[in-house]
């Protein structure tokens, strides 16, 4: 099934000069496998097509479960140069993430603990370690 990298990762981005840096990170470890075999250079070049003029160089960080994609000459001259309302490439991060890949039924839960989430991660807002409210009671 097609599903969007934001719910099976999360990602980070900022800027290196004129380079975008945009750092994904799968949720398991399975994952981070399927994502090495379709997140590519050459894939998340063509996602980024209108902001990227440059190439993207990905690198593997497997103990990390992670990427990193550098993508050259996306930020128009850089932070202090660029005209751009993005000049670091802080929006890059959840652009990538709207990029959707093909994952199996098996590495997909029935019902996310989470919305949006597959790590089994808390609520927004919920404090590590309380207790689930009982049914009925606030």
């Amino acid at each position: 099934m097609k599903v969007r990298l934001d719910a099976i990762a999360h990602a980070r981005s900022g800027d290196k000069g004129d380079a975008s840096n945009v750092g994904l990170i799968a949720d398991t470890p399975e994952l981070y496998e399927l994502l090495r075999a379709q997140v590519t250079a050459e894939r998340v070049k063509q996602h980024f097509r209108e902001v990227c003029r440059g190439p993207v160089e990905r690198f593997e960080v497997p103990n990390l479960r992670a990427f990193n994609f550098l993508l050259h000459d996306s930020l128009g001259g850089g932070g202090t140069e660029s005209l751009k309302t993005d000049a670091q490439g802080k929006t890059h991060a959840q652009g990538l993430l709207q990029m959707e890949i093909e994952v199996p039924d098996e590495l997909l839960p029935a019902r996310p603990a989470r919305p949006g989430r597959l790590d089994g991660g808390a609520a927004p807002g919920a404090v590590p370690g309380a207790a689930e409210p009982e049914e009925g009671k606030p």
